[in-house]
């Protein structure tokens, strides 16, 4: 998240910012011919935010405790409406992209016997979350339902954009000094 016209950002996180946007810029527009701003700043902005563990797992189950699993997302989604309903969508489709993306090895890991997410289809669930999330009116607030859709219509493209995202950053780190494996 940008900081408010009030707020200094901190250098690191300034950096990182710009990291993640100048790579996603170079990956999407220069490498895939991606020309759609709104969507290349958003994954960007994706990969900035789900640095903070705690962003991945923002939606709480009735008990209060985390939803860290698609499966439990997609039960709390059913349980709001309005903004709120859109909102988990919203999430649902982030979190799948991500995983689909950064570290689709670990998808293929999840064991039906240990999660119900070890049947969901990150991609067919995310893409259905983004256009669940884009038929939901969000007022002024971002994303707007058209980015939604598009992000829902690409979900493959962006996916596959992030997994070139991560082989740039681990080719482009020899010294073993990131962090993103």
């Amino acid at each position: 998240m940008k900081p408010g016209p009030n707020e200094n950002p901190s250098p690191e996180h300034s950096t990182i910012e710009r990291f993640f946007a100048g790579l996603s810029e170079c990956i999407f527009l220069s490498k895939l011919g991606v020309a759609d701003v709104q969507l290349v700043d958003y994954l960007s902005e994706l990969l900035l935010r789900f640095v903070r563990v705690e962003s991945l797992h923002r939606v709480r189950r009735s008990n209060g405790k985390p939803a860290t699993e698609v499966f439990q997302m997609v039960v709390e989604a059913d349980r709001r409406v309005g903004i709120a309903r859109r909102e988990v969508h919203r999430h649902i489709g982030d979190f799948t992209l991500f995983w689909s993306g950064m570290y689709p090895e670990s998808l293929r890991k999840i064991q039906p016997e240990t999660s119900p997410d070890g049947f969901v289809d990150y991609c067919r669930q995310g893409k259905r979350a983004y256009a669940i999330a884009a038929e939901i009116e969000g007022g002024e607030d971002r994303p707007s339902c058209d980015l939604l859709y598009r992000l829902s219509e690409q979900f493959e493209l962006c996916a596959y954009g992030l997994r070139e995202v991560r082989r740039e950053i681990e080719e482009g780190d020899q010294g073993g000094n990131l962090l993103i494996t």
